[in-house]
């Protein structure tokens, strides 16, 4: 398969935007205090599942899991076929948390009793949205928690999570961890993942994601923020972020790359 070719520059402007997207609130791996509620956010990024599962099988707390079958289900399906230990599970026609519950209990042996599924969900706006009801309908109240999600949406659902608990007495401390960040290197022979690339987005999809997601942030009318479409709370866009992002947008390569993946 051949490589994909980007300038120096714009690989390290998809590293700073992919960066910042992948928000991460802690210095290292969240303690006990900050694992007795994960919320896993249903996706296919397979290190960032991971990262979740063992967040409560080490310090013992409770695996929320929000996802229902939504458009990128089939990304989950297919990651699961092609990973080395969870490819025995049967996917089809199930839903994302019920096969990441499952996931949990039988390859982290986390037990059934401390995971709680909210299968539902077919969207960003629904995963807090529905952890809510969960939350309130089960009576679970922690000071802290924390949140994985894709880290290509991890800044967004934060936004999202803010909305939906904004001015909730008991809301708790929601804290952002993705689990995983996506680096790319520059080779003269085209750009590669720096860490294994196992279980994670092609080059080129995950290039699309990371450049579809900026526009989305926005508090503007075209935005999802309180002056736009009112899905998730304002966020503050930084200088350089803006500016790597109008860089990629404007690069003739990456153009020509993801120009060639909408004809796939």
């Amino acid at each position: 398969m051949s490589l994909l070719h980007l300038s120096e520059t714009s690989v390290e402007d998809a590293n700073l935007l992919g960066g910042w997207l992948a928000q991460d609130d802690f210095s290292a791996s969240p303690g006990a205090a900050e694992s007795q509620l994960v919320v896993l956010a249903g996706n296919a990024v397979m290190p960032t599942i991971d990262a979740a599962c063992r967040l409560v099988s080490e310090h013992g707390g409770t695996l929320l899991i929000s996802g229902g079958i939504g458009h990128s289900t089939s990304f989950l399906y297919d990651a699961i076929v092609h990973h080395p230990r969870y490819c025995s599970i049967a996917t089809q026609g199930e839903p994302e948390a019920v096969l990441l519950a499952e996931i949990a209990q039988r390859f982290w042996q986390i037990p059934r009793s401390r995971i709680v599924v909210e299968a539902q969900s077919t969207n960003c706006g629904e995963n807090a949205e529905f952890t809510r009801q969960v939350m309130e309908e089960k009576g679970i109240r922690v000071a802290s928690a924390t949140v994985v999600q894709d880290p290509t949406m991890q800044r967004r659902t934060m936004a999202t999570f803010a909305r939906v608990w904004q001015g909730v007495e008991y809301a708790p401390r929601w804290l952002s961890y993705p689990g995983y960040l996506p680096v790319v290197d520059y080779t003269p022979q085209g750009i590669l993942w720096r860490q294994p690339d196992n279980g994670v987005w092609p080059l080129a999809r995950y290039l699309s994601l990371i450049l579809g997601e900026l526009p989305r942030l926005r508090d503007n009318a075209d935005g999802y923020g309180p002056q736009g479409k009112g899905f998730i709370a304002h966020v503050d866009i930084p200088q350089d972020v803006e500016a790597a992002w109008q860089r990629l947008t404007a690069d003739p390569q990456l153009q020509q790359i993801l120009a060639s993946r909408r004809m796939a």
